[in-house]
This record gives C-alpha cells, sequence and structure tokens, in this order.
C-alpha cells in the first residue's frame, strides 16, 4: 500500500540510474533536428486548426504570470507538493505592488476568460498556453517548461454527464489521429513498421475498472498494463477514492469534477466527469500521458470537493466566488500537452528534441551516448 501512496502524483521514474534503463539503446531518431522542426509546426498548426473547428473555439491570448491573490493559478494536486515560481513586483517605487505567480497551467484562468470573452454553450477558446513546474523530476517525458494547447468550452447544466464528456474526448481524438496521418502524408520517413502509429479509436475505461483488473498494483503499474490490451485509452474518473481506499490520481479539488456520481456501461456505480488520455509509447516502451481534461467543478461539487481536501478556505479566492455566486459559466476543458504529443506522432524519445529547456548534464549526456538528439 506504501508503493500506491507514493504513486499517487508525480512521474514513474525516481532517479537518473532508473532513467538510464528507461532510455532506449538502439533508437535512431526518423527524422533529423531541422526536419522535426519542420514537422511539429505542421502538426502544430493542424491541432490547433482541428480543436478550433471539432470542438468551437476561437484562438485567445493567455497569461504567462497571475496576481497571487486572484488564486488564479493551478496547483496540480491536492497535496500541495508542487508550488509555482512566485515573485514580488515592487512597482512604483513600492506604492503599488505586486506579488506574481508565474503560472503552472491556465485552466482556471480559461473559465474565467469564458465570461471576459462573452462565450455562449458550445463556445470557447483555445491557448497556446507556457508554464513553469519547478518540482518536477527532470525526466524523458517531464520538464520544468510546459507547453499545452489549454482549451475551455461553456456548457449548458444538461451537458455535464458522461456521454457529452465522451464526445468531446473522441473529436479530439480524431484530430490527434488526423495530425498523425497528416504528418506521415508530408514526411513519409514517419511511417514506421517498427514504431507503430497511434489506433483509430481510444478505449474508454473506469479508473475502478482497471483497479479491478490489478488490484494489487499503483496506478503506472495498472495504466502499463492495460496499454498492453489497449494502445490508447480514455480513463474516467480520476481524483474519486476507489476500492482500496486511494484515488487512481490526485487531482486538484477546485476545476476537474471528480465526485459526481455516474454509472458504467454494466450498469455500475462509479463517480467522476474527467480523464486522461494515455497511449503506448514504443519509442520508450512506457505509458505516454497526452491530455488530462474534464467537465469543471459546479457549485455544488466544489464545495465537497474542496471539503474533502481540507481547502474550504479556497472559497475566499474570486475564481471559486464565481463557481458558487455562478458568475462563471459552466464548462468542459483540458489541457493537451504539445511537446508529449510531438514525440508520439514523431516518434521521440525525449521532450528535449522537441522543446528547448533546461536539462541536467548527466540526462544529457546520457542522451548524447544514445544518438538523442537533445536541442540546446
Amino acid at each position: 500500500m506504501h508503493d500506491k501512496q507514493a504513486d499517487l502524483a508525480g512521474p514513474g521514474i525516481g532517479d537518473y540510474a532508473e532513467l538510464e534503463e528507461v532510455l532506449p539503446t538502439d533508437y535512431r531518431s526518423l527524422l533529423g533536428p531541422r526536419e522535426t522542426q519542420e514537422a511539429l509546426y505542421a502538426v502544430k498548426d493542424y491541432i490547433e486548426e482541428g480543436l478550433c473547428r471539432e470542438l468551437g473555439l476561437i484562438r485567445v491570448q493567455v497569461p504567462l504570470i497571475v496576481d497571487a491573490e486572484s488564486g488564479v493559478n493551478d496547483f496540480l494536486d491536492r497535496d500541495g507538493s508542487r508550488t509555482p515560481v512566485q515573485f514580488h513586483i515592487s512597482n512604483d517605487h513600492g506604492k503599488n505592488p505586486i506579488d506574481a505567480q508565474v503560472v503552472q497551467a491556465a485552466t482556471k484562468w480559461k473559465r474565467m476568460a469564458l465570461a471576459q470573452f462573452g462565450m455562449e454553450p458550445g463556445e470557447g477558446i483555445l491557448t497556446d498556453m507556457r508554464a513553469v513546474r519547478k518540482d518536477y523530476f527532470l525526466d524523458h517525458d517531464h520538464s520544468a517548461y510546459v507547453d499545452q494547447w489549454d482549451w475551455e468550452r461553456s456548457i449548458t447544466a444538461a451537458d455535464r454527464n458522461l456521454d457529452f464528456l465522451t464526445d468531446v474526448v473522441k473529436r479530439i481524438w480524431k484530430v490527434l489521429k488526423g495530425a498523425e496521418v497528416h504528418a506521415q502524408m508530408l514526411f513519409p520517413k514517419l511511417r514506421s513498421d517498427r514504431y507503430p502509429d497511434l489506433p483509430d479509436e481510444l478505449t474508454f475505461l473506469h479508473a475502478e475498472e482497471i483497479l479491478e483488473r490489478y488490484p494489487d498494483l499503483p496506478r503506472k503499474a495498472r495504466e502499463t498494463m492495460i496499454l498492453q490490451e489497449y494502445p490508447a485509452i480514455f480513463i474516467y474518473g480520476i481524483g474519486w477514492p476507489l476500492a482500496d481506499g486511494y484515488p487512481h490520481e490526485m487531482r486538484a479539488a477546485d476545476y476537474d469534477d471528480w465526485v459526481t456520481e455516474t454509472t458504467s456501461k454494466d450498469g455500475r456505480p462509479m463517480h467522476g466527469l474527467n480523464g486522461d488520455i494515455l497511449v503506448w509509447n514504443p519509442v520508450t516502451g512506457r505509458r505516454h500521458e497526452l491530455s488530462s481534461m474534464g467537465i469543471r467543478v459546479d457549485a455544488e461539487s466544489l464545495k465537497t470537493q474542496l471539503e474533502m481536501s481540507g481547502q474550504m478556505d479556497f472559497l475566499r479566492f474570486p475564481y471559486h466566488q464565481g463557481i458558487v455566486n455562478g458568475t462563471l459559466p459552466l464548462s468542459v476543458g483540458g489541457g493537451i500537452g504539445q511537446s508529449r504529443t510531438y514525440m508520439a506522432i514523431l516518434k521521440k524519445a525525449h521532450l528535449g528534441e522537441v522543446s528547448v529547456t533546461v536539462w541536467p548534464k548527466i540526462l544529457k549526456d546520457m542522451c548524447a551516448a544514445r544518438d538523442i538528439h537533445v536541442i540546446e
């Protein structure tokens, strides 16, 4: 059970000795560094246009820094283990200062932006979000620099159900799979028998169903096992305590709804209107998370989740007040990892091949020894 507790948050790799065993020793990139840049921007344009088309979104600007007192920043988990970079802006010789934070994600800001931009149900926003997450262990698919397609869409109360969420997820997968096909048309070298393509369809499973199959395994080991059978999955209900007493993964209490009661296909009671897209990465031979998303909390589920998490004091923030008093719209939204998606579509072994950030020398040396070109 200790392993399950430790496995609730953070990457599945604990140190660089373990990472050395994970990085492939027989890797050859299908594209060179220059072609990789051309290909990833072709993928980026295709996905942004596709998401806007499929979900009724428009592209908008997104903040890199926010006021610390706004309560808008994303704390990622509910255990306080990942805190944002914060700094003081003295401004006006200290007479009108601001304590600012670098965003960790734009989750809460997006819902406020729906109201700011006057989005009606069925309309939404897409952002090209950049963030800093300083508390990550830097491995092959986690970096301190984060790039995401953060999106949010206004919905009605009648949309707050699994069928609606499932339709949204299928639309997103259609875009991601289409981006892979598009990239291979432009760069035929990406067609490789060695590295299978993404499947045409996702398999949808509840977190509780996966636990039933592998009751003794911690979360990431369960995901690894299920991906052997289904190489692309969407896991419903991340955050609610499962039958073993642990949630599938820790999830913040104030954006995704993970408490609302739902029903499985065979009629059993479940919980949660959220989930993650995961795929099997044939290059690294590991689980690979692409996206986290969900129908967002309403006033009732927000209060329940904050109470369960011991964070009722959050209700003082303007964002939380907006949900409680109904001035913020009901919504569905999520984040799709850009560099993670490029890794999957362009068959890459490391995030550093598709994004530029800081890496420790020990990791760069490991990559160099394996012909993994980390961009400096």
